[in-house]
């Protein structure tokens, strides 16, 4: 068992620590402990970029520690401060839960106008030229159950997934917290 030393205490499994700022956890130290076992965050040269809810996810199962203002926050504590920064916060993290827990890899989707995008189990991230099963699965947008939209907004989505060559869900999210995803595509005829 690794043990180690921390201002004068014996600490075993020293988990990565990340610092809370504002909509996101940086860490600068055990980098490659927190991303690579299942890509979580972003890496941007001397550190690794977390979303709240793939910071929940890993505080929840106990994998990072973190901390805000040098005081170490509890589930409870991160997750109503993540609500009161995303008033979508606990459906989007709801989705992104079910979906890592199905062994799926996602990411946000931010750049891509929806809240996640997923890849087939077993692919691994890399940048330059890709094979079909490398790219993008899904794109998905996260909803509680009485979310309306217009045909416009939902087709805007299906054209968006369309363009990187995905698929788009629509994830919802019901009042027990159960996630139901339905698939949506564009049919060419």
């Amino acid at each position: 068992m690794n043990k180690t030393k921390v201002s004068g205490k014996q600490r075993k499994d020293k988990k990565p620590i990340g610092k809370l700022s504002e909509n996101k956890v940086i860490f600068f130290d055990d980098t490659d402990k927190v991303y690579q076992p299942g890509f979580y965050g972003k890496l941007f040269g001397d550190r690794l970029e977390l979303s709240l809810v793939e910071a929940l996810f890993l505080l929840k199962h106990k994998k990072i520690i973190i901390k805000k203002n040098g005081k170490k926050m509890s589930f409870k504590k991160f997750y109503d401060y993540a609500m009161g920064i995303d008033e979508r916060f606990a459906e989007r993290y709801r989705v992104y839960e079910d979906m890592r827990e199905k062994g799926l890899l996602v990411r946000t989707g931010f750049k891509f106008g929806c809240d996640f995008r997923v890849y087939e189990r077993g692919v691994n991230l890399k940048r330059g030229p890709k094979s079909q099963k490398e790219h993008t699965k899904w794109t998905v947008f996260c909803v509680p159950e009485d979310y309306t939209c217009s045909f416009q907004e939902l087709s805007r989505a299906v054209r968006l997934a369309h363009n990187i060559r995905a698929k788009m869900l629509w994830a919802i999210v019901d009042d027990e917290g159960d996630c139901t995803y339905y698939q949506i595509t564009r049919e060419v005829i």
